[in-house]
């Protein structure tokens, strides 16, 4: 998969749409927090050995802290990752819609034109091609 060069930072190893991702991002949104891997378990709806090994691995890599009693935060001085999770958000809030199971369809009477026939439509596209065609002669 390429990458766009400008916003690669070679020392985040993380990719949009895996667990680890999914962790990361959940944790830096919400960085005034700890969390049991239980709780990111519930939250993200992976496995439980998944949420443990993930995060164990997160923090064995410096991607996340935990505290000494066994819960997981994000770091205040990661600021690349904060970038991430920021460019993350940013893409889904572009594109995520169409993807959401929630999304509605856009009803055919809110659509422009919805209101006139096929025939309607082709007629006012000719009239438009025919002005374009007098302004570019």
């Amino acid at each position: 998969m390429p990458v766009f060069l400008e916003d690669h930072d070679p020392d985040i190893d993380l990719r949009p749409g895996t667990t680890k991702s999914g962790i990361v991002a959940y944790l830096y949104r919400n960085p005034e927090w700890g969390y049991s891997p239980q709780d990111v378990r519930e939250v993200l709806d992976v496995p439980r050995g998944t949420a443990t090994t993930t995060l164990k691995r997160l923090f064995d890599d410096g991607y996340v802290g935990k505290t000494d009693d066994g819960y997981y935060h994000a770091l205040d001085e990661r600021d690349d990752i904060d970038r991430y999770v920021a460019n993350l958000d940013q893409v889904h809030r572009m594109f995520g819609h169409h993807r959401d199971d929630d999304a509605t369809p856009e009803q055919p009477e809110t659509r422009i034109g919805a209101d006139r026939t096929d025939e309607e439509l082709d007629e006012e596209l000719a009239e438009l091609e025919a002005d374009s065609d007098g302004l570019n002669e």
